[in-house]
């Protein structure tokens, strides 16, 4: 039996969850009972880029915020912790709440790990086994080996990751167990053992977190330091950076022309204003990259009909690569953890935010 230890710290603050799940009771009551004095209200929201306001009787009063897509900041003057169920900011960066220097955003970093490097890895494998020209020619229901593809496997192969956060982390043990080279980039120099380790959220036996696995690493904010980490050969380039106005477009026709001597394959998992769209359409067409797996994309939702559907060598999928049953028990986790921050039987939070990178 778990002993839970009262803590009325909290007394007289509300925490509103607006999220896409049904409402918790058992949790709820834990918290409760953990936290005297502490409300919690729970609104079940519909997964929406265009979310509708709540009713005033729901932010009244509202200290602690649980949710995905922002909220008016006039509604909300008492919230001083904002929890996140993403793990970037960037549809907050101009509410009022996030600009308030008194307001502590903390991210989800670390639950979408799992899922999100999964889907990398399995793109991967699915293109460099020509899985889809199987699929398409089991539906014929005939037996041909198809010698004219080309078929590789990954031992010796080097993964660039851009962006070694939690995601980025996991693809790289992923990629280190299928025999991979790692080699990862940040904007902040990691130059000691103690400054590449991951203090945000981590599913037990997954990531990197003491930061071991990268046989080199690069750093910069620069778009010279991002080509120099682009020309390193890099057979599988997956994208993880938080989107922010200096990793805008970051991959453009530029970027296209210094993958192209390894025709390296692109990943993008993290949002699709990180590439130029019209030059990955070329790049895909002239053969300078050798393919591209993407959740996300530029415009988002991609239009019916765009010329990127069609593009030769692109497997492209409607931001899902996120979803597993297991996430909001992992958002669960998060919020727990800075709860025992916030009533101060913790000395910190985690996964909290630095407002002035955007992430």
């Amino acid at each position: 039996m778990v002993t839970i230890t009262p803590t009325s710290s909290l007394a007289g603050d509300v925490l509103l969850f607006e999220v896409p799940a049904p409402r918790d009771e058992k949790w709820i009551a834990q918290l409760q009972e953990r936290y005297p004095g502490l409300e919690i209200r729970w609104h079940t929201s519909e997964l929406t880029m265009m979310p509708k306001p709540l009713p005033d009787e729901v932010y009244d009063g509202v200290t602690l915020l649980v949710g995905f897509m922002p909220h008016p900041a006039e509604k909300l003057p008492k919230v001083r912790y904002v929890q996140l169920m993403s793990a970037g900011a960037d549809r907050w960066i101009t509410n009022d709440l996030y600009k308030n220097p008194n307001v502590t955003f903390c991210t989800a970093n670390g639950t979408h790990a799992p899922q999100i490097a999964e889907w990398v890895i399995g793109t991967w494998l699915m293109a460099n086994h020509q899985f889809l020209s199987y699929a398409e020619q089991q539906k014929k229901a005939t037996w041909n080996r198809q010698p004219s593809l080309h078929i590789e496997d990954s031992p010796g192969l080097r993964m660039g990751i851009l962006g070694y956060g939690a995601i980025g982390r996991h693809c790289a043990r992923l990629g280190q167990a299928l025999g991979m080279e790692v080699y990862a980039y940040t904007r902040s120099e990691k130059a000691t053992p103690e400054a590449r380790k991951d203090d945000s959220y981590v599913v037990p036996g997954t990531g990197d977190p003491a930061g071991l696995i990268p046989a080199k690493w690069y750093h910069g904010s620069s778009k010279e330091s991002i080509n120099e980490f682009l020309a390193q050969d890099l057979d599988l380039l997956v994208i993880s950076l938080p989107l922010t106005d200096a990793t805008k477009y970051i991959i453009s026709k530029e970027q296209f022309d210094i993958l192209a001597k390894k025709k390296t394959f692109v990943s993008n998992i993290a949002r699709g204003q990180h590439i130029n769209t019209d030059d990955l359409i070329e790049a895909l067409k002239e053969g300078k990259i050798r393919g591209a797996a993407l959740d996300v994309a530029d415009p988002e939702p991609l239009t019916d009909g765009h010329p990127l559907w069609s593009a030769p060598n692109v497997f492209i999928t409607p931001h899902v690569s996120w979803q597993t049953p297991h996430l909001f028990q992992r958002i669960q986790a998060v919020v727990e953890r800075n709860l025992e921050g916030l009533s101060g039987q913790k000395p910190t939070l985690i996964n909290v935010m630095n407002k002035t990178h955007g992430y």
